[in-house]
């Protein structure tokens, strides 16, 4: 007698012996200063972007995503931990992540999934002995420079220091493929981040990315170019997604560090790079998944680079650690899936007074490639710790608090209160018309930042 079983009953009977879904691929890739204008589905009038066109066509498109500070450094620290970064004591380009985080390799690295990073680290030395390296911070491979970098660039790679031609972009995907083919055969579920140097100045474009460019300015020319390489540097990286057959299993999410500085850089959004009005904090972002967003759509709600953690953690199918300090960011997993309505926890933003500290990355990585060939390395610098304790009455340096549509900013004169449904250029101030969601907003602000201060002064660590 034959026994015919519904394959959904057998799938069914498959799950709940243990064979669960393949878990997902992660690719976090970032731009370096890139405003929320510079693409050429957001009606850039010059630039040529097509492959970044062409996952804004297929993916989901964030059309309110923010860098959670309108500088790299701290930004780059709150996509690692879902922390705000001065919780963490990056408060500006140059300060290295503190060592007593839990970051986002480190908690997937636990359920089983490699870790690569590649190109920009600018959170500590990429020398191998640093407790700031990304090696100490749960990747297992990593080609890593300590700021931006240009074409043929220098990488620390797991400590040693190496050299890749080519331009800047297709260098950094290249180094990575090489990584993910090796993940890919052996069908090993991984977390590629992916940090470009680019289009962060001094701007050095190659001939066959000028070229479309002929009638611009050189400076232009120049500057277009590195957008446009790292545009095809992601069609390269989506190509062979599909070419290994993991595309429609791996998320490949994609967004900037701040804002840019061109005067065209904004798509019409008011500051710049630096500042938190739009222009320096809101982002390009576009998520591409087969699997989970099969079809294209664009999202309003607001998100930001703090939500990445929490959001590949659920993903993946990881509980948050049980030492889990304060998170700022919330996951998106709802929104992904289509379920979202509107973000139910509002955003702060705080842009703490502190200087930037230089990091010269070509001159930093010479030197360590010079000690290496001598067989005489330096250790690494101490960095990393608790610096100081900061008063917790005291927040200086510009805030802002983003609740839906509203906007409370907080610089030196009086609170600003903008309505970024109506006017995401911040033109028309409402505060005299609303002070009372003024008063709301600022003691929300204000509570939030008192938080922060504990962070700051090394209170969620044991």
């Amino acid at each position: 007698m034959k026994i015919i079983i519904a394959l959904p009953l057998v799938l069914l009977c498959l799950h709940g012996m243990g064979f669960a879904a393949k878990k997902p691929n992660f690719i976090l890739a970032m731009a370096d200063d890139q405003g929320w204008g510079e693409m050429g589905y957001q009606g850039h009038k010059d630039l040529k972007t097509p492959h970044f066109d062409d996952m804004a066509k297929s993916g989901l498109r964030f059309d309110r995503f923010y860098a959670a500070a309108p500088v790299c450094s701290p930004t780059r620290a709150s996509c690692l931990t879902g922390r705000h970064p001065n919780r963490l004591g990056v408060f500006k380009w140059g300060y290295p992540m503190r060592t007593g985080e839990i970051t986002i390799a480190e908690a997937l690295k636990k359920a089983g999934y490699a870790t690569g990073h590649f190109g920009k680290w600018h959170l500590g030395s990429v020398r191998a002995d640093s407790a700031a390296c990304p090696g100490a911070n749960g990747f297992d491979e990593w080609a890593s420079a300590p700021n931006f970098y240009e074409n043929d660039p220098l990488f620390s790679h797991n400590g040693k220091v190496i050299e890749v031609k080519g331009e800047s972009s297709l260098a950094t995907i290249e180094i990575a493929l090489q990584w993910i083919r090796k993940m890919a055969k052996e069908q090993k579920p991984f977390l590629a981040v992916i940090w470009f140097g680019n289009p962060h100045g001094p701007h050095i474009g190659v001939d066959e990315f000028m070229a479309p460019y002929a009638k611009q300015s050189k400076a232009l020319q120049n500057f277009y170019a590195e957008i446009t390489g790292m545009d095809a540097a992601m069609g390269v990286l989506r190509k062979e997604l599909r070419n290994l057959k993991i595309q429609d299993n791996t998320a490949l999410w994609y967004t900037s560090d701040n804002g840019g500085l061109k005067p065209n850089s904004m798509g019409g959004l008011s500051g710049k790079k630096g500042n938190l009005l739009e222009g320096g904090i809101r982002v390009p972002a576009i998520l591409e998944w087969p699997d989970r967003i099969p079809k294209p759509r664009s999202t309003d709600i607001p998100c930001n680079t703090s939500d990445f953690y929490p959001t590949l953690l659920e993903l993946a199918g990881v509980e948050l650690p049980k030492d889990q300090p304060p998170l700022d960011g919330i996951s998106l997993v709802d929104l992904i899936d289509a379920k979202a309505k509107a973000r139910d926890q509002a955003m702060g933003f705080w842009d703490f007074k502190a200087p930037g500290r230089s990091r010269r990355a070509r001159a930093m990585l010479e030197a360590l490639r010079e000690e290496q060939k001598a067989g005489k390395q330096k250790p690494a610098p101490k960095e990393g710790h608790v610096e100081r304790q900061y008063p917790a009455n005291s927040f200086p340096g510009p805030a802002a608090w983003i609740d839906g549509e509203w906007k409370l900013l907080v610089t030196k004169g009086p609170p600003q209160l903008f309505n970024l449904v109506r006017d995401e250029k911040e033109k028309n101030d409402l505060a005299d018309k609303h002070p009372e969601k003024v008063a709301a907003m600022q003691k929300s602000l204000l509570v939030w930042q008192r938080s922060v201060v504990q962070s700051l002064n090394g209170k969620d660590y044991k």
